[in-house]
């Protein structure tokens, strides 16, 4: 006897296929540059670097509707600390930052997005 583990997925719902040689996968679609994925779409990202990180890089994710509650930053392949004046801002609109390698945001995303969390997901590619 098998068992289906695939995870079920809201009809809809972006999901991160894959990451790596500078680019992205998502639901079948390849991005060779930074992303930003919603649960309802990808949209490519100006930010090459996280040394590049300001409140308003984060303007879309921060008018999403509906709104944001997790921002997942794939910083690359490590992780990177988030300047404590910008994850303020960050707070105070309502998001909550969660900074980690670009692997892990994208693994994250999709778990958070099939449990039909509000998460968006600000990635820098990776080799």
């Amino acid at each position: 006897m098998s068992l289906d583990i695939t995870p079920s997925m809201p009809v809809g719902r972006q999901i991160i296929q894959s990451y790596g040689d500078y680019r992205f996968r998502v639901s079948d679609v390849v991005f060779d540059s930074p992303v930003l994925v919603f649960p309802n779409e990808t949209i490519t990202w100006t930010v090459s670097s996280i040394d590049k990180l300001s409140l308003d890089v984060f303007s879309d994710v921060i008018k999403a509707d509906p709104a944001i509650d997790i921002l997942l930053i794939g910083c690359g392949k490590g992780i990177a600390l988030i300047p404590p004046v910008l994850r303020d801002e960050i707070k105070a609109v309502g998001i909550k930052i969660e900074p980690m390698a670009t692997g892990a945001a994208c693994r994250t995303f999709n778990v958070l997005t099939t449990e039909d969390r509000r998460v968006a997901a600000a990635l820098i590619p990776v080799e």
